[in-house]
């Protein structure tokens, strides 16, 4: 690269699992249950709140199940290098983050009930960093498996302490 080059951040280039789409739904429905309960006790016992409050709640959680899953999943990439992981998330605001592999402390793999559900998993990069570990979320059970193992053995392969 030239001195009057420069190189532009890009996307990341692997989507999640589509099944990350469903399982996000269903977990977005579980909480939107929980809510409209709480907020209809609410309504039943304070007559401070309208019962028309369930109506347009009930609606926002509607509206949040279908638009935010799908939102998330054109947001939602990562990518391992050689050299680095990349991440991009959220759905509001988007967050991109790259962890060189001389950074990464540990590499971790979780699976959630309703991750289990779906087959799928969630793979956690922690780094030196004051920003917190990479997550990447609703991966594939088996491909998540595969890059825990490969950020493994590449962030052992790399020389220093990760400091």
């Amino acid at each position: 690269m030239s001195d009057g080059e420069r190189m532009s951040l890009r996307e990341p280039a692997h989507r999640v699992s589509p099944r990350a789409r469903a399982m996000w739904r269903v977990s977005a429905g579980l909480e939107g249950l929980v809510a409209m309960a709480a907020l209809t006790v609410a309504v039943l016992v304070w007559d401070a709140i309208p019962a028309w409050t369930i109506l347009v709640v009930g609606v926002v959680f509607v509206v949040w199940i279908v638009v935010v899953p799908q939102w998330r999943f054109l947001v939602h990439r990562w990518e391992t290098t050689d050299t680095a992981v990349y991440t991009q998330t959220g759905w509001w605001t988007r967050e991109r983050r790259i962890a060189p592999m001389s950074r990464i402390q540990t590499v971790d793999y979780s699976e959630g009930a309703i991750e289990r559900l779906f087959r799928l998993a969630s793979v956690t990069v922690t780094t030196a960093s004051a920003a917190g570990p990479l997550e990447i979320s609703g991966l594939d059970r088996d491909v998540a498996r595969g890059l825990v193992d490969d950020l493994t053995l590449q962030a052992d392969a790399v020389e220093g302490d990760a400091t």
